[in-house]
């Protein structure tokens, strides 16, 4: 019974955050699944606007549920929520948040804390050839699925 976690803002849900949650999904089957979203107050550093929280919150579960998965989803008032206090066998992370997934065990190790197994899952990729962003498609770039939209 694996103990799988995941984190993000995932706003808009695109064809990236389905995959980086699909393997989340994947690796806690018959175990636990939690889901770090990020706070709305977490949120305002981004770039460009986010939906509220409960609105992500719903997206989210939707889309895990609809795996056959009931995940725990957990507000992220921090980059590392409970990451850094309880167990997990892995922590699924994107190339942009690998860094966090690094220093989460850093910490884990200061705190002589078992590490958590990092599974990096790579960018999805747009059909002009760039990763499939949030910042792109609210650019008005690409779609949620990649597809080239200027």
């Amino acid at each position: 019974m694996a103990r799988v976690a995941v984190g993000g803002t995932f706003d808009p849900l695109h064809d990236g955050h389905k995959a980086l949650l699909m393997k989340a999904v994947e690796l806690s089957r018959n175990g636990e699944l939690l889901v770090g979203l990020t706070s709305d107050s977490l949120a305002r550093n981004k770039v460009h606007e986010v939906a509220d929280y409960k609105a992500r919150y719903n997206e989210v579960l939707r889309f895990i549920k609809m795996q056959g998965i009931a995940p725990v989803i957990v507000r992220l008032d921090d980059p590392y929520g409970p990451t850094i206090r309880d167990d997990f066998d892995f922590l699924v992370v994107s190339p942009e948040t690998h860094p966090i997934g690094l220093k989460i065990n850093k910490i884990r190790g200061e705190k002589k804390l078992g590490q958590i197994e990092i599974v990096l899952v790579d960018y999805v990729l747009a059909d002009d050839g760039l990763p499939i962003s949030s910042t792109r498609i609210k650019r008005g770039e690409i779609d949620e699925h990649g597809r080239v939209l200027k």
